[in-house]
């Protein structure tokens, strides 16, 4: 689904009445407000309709590079919700999942917080974000859901091992091994960056993407004529997954 910007409602799917728990990936890496992160205006609605159905157990989780703490990044960007749990991967409890692909493209098993396996719905939320001519969207925002302690980030920071694997490889594996309920793509801007993700280029776009988090993925990527190399891999793996 594709709708205007200035006329976005969540409106949660009847699976979201019946949640004990629902869990949303914002994209706050840095200390910078939207387009470079979620915007506190799109998690303030999304939060709002589930209240309008559901009693459940809201939490928000992000993960940054080298076991650095989330919560001054929560605090710069106005993430401040009533009855909202914010958490932070590094203080969560990892569990190792199995890739299910028969062969993975390149990762057999992640290691991600248990709360994730835990709760009902799953909700990722993206800016539309363009880096080094790729697009960065729903589906890459899960990358920081991984501890990069665990993938040889440390001091340096980031997932270098996953990145030595060839990144959109390891998306795609990510896509089939953590399935999302829903894609959010907050495209009331398209932002464009090369070697500093903090800077770049904005554009009007006014647009908001809801889906199943490949289905928006793809449906941004073309609208917005972005290059995006993991939706290829993940439309070819498919096939062989859903055979």
């Amino acid at each position: 689904m594709i709708v205007k910007d200035s006329e976005f409602v969540f409106e949660p799917p009847p699976v979201v009445s019946r949640a004990r728990r629902v869990l949303i990936k914002p994209s706050a890496g840095y200390s910078r407000p939207y387009p470079v992160t979620t915007s506190r205006e799109i998690l303030s609605v999304i939060i709002d309709g589930i209240r309008r159905v559901s009693q459940a157990d809201i939490l928000l989780l992000e993960g940054l590079p080298g076991g650095a703490a989330v919560k001054p990044v929560y605090h710069d960007l106005g993430y401040k919700f009533p009855r909202v749990i914010m958490l932070d991967v590094k203080d969560c409890i990892w569990v190792e999942v199995d890739n299910p692909l028969p062969k993975p493209l390149a990762v057999p098993t992640f290691w991600i917080p248990n709360v994730i396996l835990s709760s009902d719905y799953l909700i990722t939320v993206a800016p539309l974000r363009v880096t080094h001519g790729s697009g960065v969207l729903s589906l890459a925002n899960l990358l920081s859901l991984l501890p990069s302690t665990k993938y040889g980030g440390g001091e340096l920071g980031g997932w270098p091992d996953l990145y030595e694997l060839g990144i959109d490889r390891v998306l795609t594996d990510l896509y089939f091994t953590l399935p999302f309920d829903l894609g959010i793509i907050e495209a009331s801007q398209k932002f464009v960056s090369g070697d500093d993700p903090t800077k770049g280029d904005i554009e009007d776009f006014g647009k908001i993407f809801v889906g199943e988090p490949y289905e928006v993925d793809v449906e941004a990527s073309e609208m917005g004529g972005i290059r995006t190399e993991y939706l290829d891999l993940i439309k070819v793996a498919k096939v062989g997954f859903e055979s």
